[in-house]
């Protein structure tokens, strides 16, 4: 029997140490090359590491929540060559019920197929990632009961049911605002911010424990030393100011209704992107770097954007936004928010950022104070949108609001700087059409 030891590789530039997240396999299992085995954390993200050879797991060597340096030998995979075959204990019958059960709910959709919106999937089994276990004989699964068609069908593409399960949305109760009744993102993160007002409104109970205690490590250690050194080595200067986005909400409704941006998320953060963009052209030194000896200025735009992710801060970039049409950037953002939710946003999406965005807005802010990414010299703030009265030829009507403020290196840019850089953002969103220049 061939016996292979699989180590920590080095995912990233640097990367010294690991936390092992959550095993993928477990001994007996049988995997193919590139099958995943383990999600590890590093200091940026988390990490799928694929198996390097086909064979059938043989031991576990670092237990979930274990941080490793990299090169220590983490499972064990044996090629099975004369090998007696591995004997898994035989499932319950309850296991062998709910695997059943999966079968008849769980839609399959092989490579080729459309996506299923309502009903069971286009083909009629599902496969299982551990092939190595021996499935015992079980009794037939009686035919499928459909039930008939409810008054109300909950129309949601499988990414939209996985996002509703992971923030704990009922879509049953979700109003789908897409066609024919679509339950799309959007509703679903609104869905979920509701939920979370009215959880919030009932006051929890104190938690047994006098005390919680949790390690710094992983990704927040990354973050609290990135912050400090910004913080601590960067003179930070804010400026702020009130704007109308009533005619950047008005664009917004537009695109959404545009056959052109169909299936793509349109926000006001598209918008704000684009004015960044088209600001920085005006104001380069905005989108530098400062070192001991010279200012470099970028004539390109890595767009980072600030994500809020169940492990921490990140901050993925898209990369050369300057040369994107406003589909091409809204594609890209999309999937760059998608990914990071995800927790599959990898080392080289942080790296080579050029000047940032925090849409603090989401969280029902009207502005802050942002602390610079590390190697940048400016970040920009966008304040929650909501209608206020406001002044318009001398009359007061009801406007869309938003505050937009930004932080910046005093080292190289000064006063007069950066307030024609918010300034031309702020043009922006006020109006639009100044982007069709």
């Amino acid at each position: 029997m061939s016996e292979q030891s699989f180590p920590l590789p080095d995912v990233g530039e640097g990367l010294t140490e690991a936390e092992i997240v959550s095993w993928k396999v477990a001994p007996g299992d049988r995997v193919e090359i590139n099958d995943t085995l383990v999600e590890i954390e590093t200091a940026k993200s988390l990490v799928e590491l694929p198996s390097p050879f086909a064979g059938t797991v043989s031991e576990i060597l670092v237990a979930e929540g274990t941080t490793v340096d990299v090169g220590t030998p983490i499972v064990t995979v044996n090629d099975g060559s004369a090998a007696a075959p591995v004997a898994a204990p035989a499932p319950d019958a309850a296991v062998v019920e709910a695997a059943a059960d999966t079968q008849s709910t769980i839609a399959a959709e092989p490579e080729g197929s459309g996506s299923v919106l309502v009903g069971y999937g286009s083909a009629g089994s599902v496969t299982s990632r551990r092939r190595g276990r021996p499935t015992p004989a079980a009794a037939p699964v009686p035919p499928l009961s459909v039930p008939a068609a409810s008054a109300n069908p909950i129309i949601a593409k499988p990414p939209i049911r996985k996002l509703a399960k992971d923030l704990g949305v009922d879509l049953s109760a979700v109003q789908g605002t897409g066609l024919v009744g679509e339950i799309t993102r959007d509703d679903v993160v609104r869905s979920a911010g509701q939920a979370s007002v009215f959880r919030n409104i009932e006051t929890p109970a104190w938690a047994p424990e006098r005390e919680e205690r949790i390690p710094v490590k992983g990704m927040r250690k990354a973050i609290a030393q990135a912050m400090v050194q910004s913080a601590f080595t960067a003179p930070h200067v804010s400026v702020f100011v009130d704007v109308d986005a009533t005619r950047t909400m008005e664009f917004v409704k537009r695109l959404k209704a545009s056959p052109d941006f169909a299936g793509v998320k349109v926000s006001p953060l598209l918008i704000m992107a684009r004015a960044i963009i088209w600001a920085v052209r005006r104001n380069p030194t905005v989108n530098a770097t400062w070192t001991e000896n010279e200012i470099i200025v970028r004539h390109y735009v890595n767009l980072g954007i600030a994500a809020a992710t169940p492990r921490g801060l990140i901050v993925p970039n898209v990369k050369e936004a300057q040369g994107m049409s406003l589909l091409e950037l809204a594609k890209s953002l999309e999937q760059l928010t998608l990914t990071a939710r995800d927790g599959k946003t990898t080392p080289a999406d942080m790296q080579d950022g050029t000047i940032t965005i925090t849409n603090i807005g989401v969280f029902g802010m009207d502005t802050g104070t942002p602390i610079l990414n590390p190697g940048e010299v400016g970040i920009v703030a966008l304040g929650t949108i909501k209608q206020k009265p406001w002044v318009v030829d001398g009359e007061v009507r009801p406007r869309f609001v938003t505050t937009i403020g930004g932080s910046f290196d005093h080292r190289v840019v000064d006063g007069d700087v950066v307030s024609r850089f918010i300034a031309d953002v702020a043009s922006i969103i006020e109006e639009p059409a100044l982007l069709l220049d």
